[in-house]
Formats: structure tokens, sequence, C-alpha cells
């Protein structure tokens, strides 16, 4: 839903000619990835000046963001501002089934990373790992490729979902929508290895929510209230990124001081984390998965631990995208994401991951939405990894 006031042609070209300024002044790459940024300028300029209502006005900032080619740096309208803002501060509000999901287009369908307490979904019996193909028998991800909008919907009506478990047959599952409020769990788990030892597993979907730290926190206790655990595998393959000020406290669970660098041109600034432990944290040996689904601060987390020695990696090489998004404001309440920087290692500053991505330690195959955690072979990696460590 866009803006319903219609913006003046004043206030959209003083949007516009800021938007502008902020990407020429602050872009990470000064050639702008080779983009004629005047000539941008003058061609948005007309274009605003002929006249555009609120959705053409805000598709055309959004145009002129994705022209710069980054596949990071990205446009908000006033609204999309409104919901991300809610949903960083674990605030989600709607009516729907109580699910975290994330569309995998050439298998047409959506796998559910998160479920909410006391949700439908949670009363259903979905779990994580579940992949919804259909709603009332429609495709869920069109023959474009799109997810479509179909889960959401008045609260006290009935949806019926066509689920598939990893390795299992589809089964229908019929839930009734509720309103959502909160925030989503962190999914943990203690396995036991063959050789009887405490292996934890925590999933983390994302950094883009603010209460994620804490709950990292508190799977950690959770799992170590009967005894030290023996290992720890951090499956980031689905984590996309998010916010610095929830990275941070994650990783000052496992590790602290100056891990890296924000570089902006000629100039940097050091990444520090604080560091604190929780029955051990500081000393659990780490494995951390990721995978081509691993991007931005998902990326640069698993990339830190790894430089420094505190994290084994196992899983398939990353898409490479550890560019730094710096958030800027405007009058009308939307906003840019734009990337103002990027990442150097600290031990190893001449390792550029934006070219290379995250590569593991051992690679192994194995998307999280085609293996259940008993059979997933970055996991049976991961536990035989600790089983060998002396």
């Amino acid at each position: 839903t866009l803006t319903p006031t219609t913006l003046p042609l004043d206030l959209q070209m003083r949007v516009f000619e800021e938007l502008w300024w902020v990407v020429h002044e602050n872009y990470v790459y000064p050639d702008f990835n080779g983009v004629d940024w005047n000539a941008v300028r003058t061609e948005f300029r007309q274009r605003i000046s002929a006249g555009l209502d609120n959705a053409g006005f805000y598709m055309a900032m959004v145009e002129m963001i994705y022209r710069l080619g980054d596949e990071h740096s990205f446009y908000l309208t006033p609204e999309e501002v409104a919901e991300e803002n809610a949903n960083y501060a674990g605030q989600h509000d709607y009516v729907g089934i109580g699910v975290l999901h994330q569309p995998i287009p050439e298998r047409r369908l959506t796998v559910i990373l998160a479920v909410f307490p006391g949700s439908p979904a949670e009363a259903a019996g979905l779990q994580p790992r579940d992949a919804i193909l259909k709603v009332d028998g429609t495709p869920i991800i069109d023959e474009d490729g799109i997810l479509q909008d179909l889960v959401r919907g008045p609260a006290g009506t009935s949806v019926t979902l066509t689920i598939q478990t990893p390795g299992q047959a589809e089964r229908q599952v019929t839930v009734t929508r509720q309103r959502i409020t909160g925030a989503a769990s962190v999914p943990y788990r203690v396995l036991t290895s063959p050789a009887g030892l405490r292996i934890g597993y925590i999933f983390l979907y994302g950094f883009d929510d603010s209460t994620i730290d804490e709950a990292v926190a508190d799977d950690v206790r959770a799992m170590t209230v009967e005894g030290p655990l023996d290992g720890l595998i951090l499956d980031n393959r689905m984590n996309g990124g998010g916010a610095s000020t929830v990275v941070e406290p994650i990783l000052g669970l496992f590790s602290g001081g100056t891990l890296g660098y924000y570089v902006y041109q000629d100039e940097q600034r050091p990444f520090s984390v604080t560091s604190y432990d929780i029955n051990g944290s500081q000393e659990i040996p780490l494995v951390v998965l990721v995978g081509t689904g691993t991007a931005s601060f998902g990326e640069i987390f698993a990339g830190v631990l790894q430089d420094s020695g505190r994290a084994h990696i196992i899983g398939t090489v990353t898409d490479g995208n550890v560019e730094v998004l710096w958030g800027y404001d405007f009058e009308d309440g939307s906003e840019l994401w734009l990337a103002s920087e990027t990442f150097r290692p600290y031990n190893h500053p001449d390792l550029d991951w934006e070219a290379t991505g995250i590569i593991p330690d051992e690679i192994v195959p194995g998307n999280f939405h085609e293996n259940t955690l008993e059979n997933d072979p970055p996991v049976i990696a991961a536990i035989a990894y600790f089983e060998s460590l002396p």
C-alpha cells in the first residue's frame, strides 16, 4: 500500500534530489558501478517533472537505486519503512498463521524458517524446514516465480495448506487464521552424537529483528542447563543479514575484540565486539554452516569467526555480498539503504569477500529446505568434526 495522500510535485522533487545526492556523496563505489549517475539525474528529473502519481514516483525511485546494480542497496516507501521498523522491533502485528518463511522460486515453494509461539501454525504442528506448496489448492509461487500473498487473510477464516516435510509425502493442513503479534522464536535443539557428545544446534534465520540476540542467548542458556555442550552448530544457510546491532551481541557470546574493519574508499573504522560468557559459550567449539542463502552480515558473521580461528565453516561457498548498508531517511517518510562500506577481515585483510564469498573449511552441499535435521549432510559433517576433536 502506497501513501494515500498525493505527494505534491515540489515534495517529489525534493525527495528525488536528496536521494540522488546521498548516493552521489556516500556510495561505496566512486564510479557508481559504471553507471553515469549525472545522466540518471537528468532522466529521472524529467520523468518526475512530466507528472507521476504516488505509485509511479515510488516505483521510479526504486528503479533509480536498482540502476546501481549492486544487488544490495534498496529504497523503501513510507509504508514499507513502518513495516520494517515493526519487524525489527520484534513487534509483528498481522493476521495469518504465524510463520516466517522464505520463497524458493525454482522449487515453487516457500520454506518455513520459524514459527511464532502460540500461533495456529504451532498448534497445527508446522515446523522449520516444512515447505508450503499450495494454499487452498493454488500454488504459492506463481508461474513467474513470484510469491503470492495467499496465507494471510481475515481473522477467524480457515486456510488449507499443502505442506511437505523433507523426505515425506505432501499433506493437507487446515489452519484458522488469527492475529499474530510479538516475535518468532529462534529454533534450537540439543543433539546427541554417536559417540555421546552433547551438540547444540541453533538456526539463525536472520539478523533483522532486534530480539534475535536475546533469543540466541536464551537458547544457549536452555541448552546448557543440564551441563556444558561439547560443540555448537550455528546454521547460517538462510541468513540474509540484517543490522550490526543484532550481529555484534551474538558474536559477543562467542568472541570479542576487533574482528575486522568497515572500509569506505580510503578510510576504515574498526568492527569491534564486546565479549561476554554464558555457561562457557566463549570456549564451546563452533561450527557455522553457510550456503548460497548466506549474505551480508550473515557472511560477515561466519567470515570473522573463521578469520579469527574461532569457528570451523562447513557448507558451500557464499555468493559474496558483504557491502555494509547505511540508512537515510527522507521527509516523506521513505528510506534508502545504501551500500556505503565494504568489509575487510582483521587477520587476513587481503581477502576480498565481496569477490570470493566465504569459502568453507569443508565443502559439503546440502540445502536447509531439502533435509530434516537428522539427515542434513552439513549437520552430519559438523557432528563428525566435533567427534574428531582431541
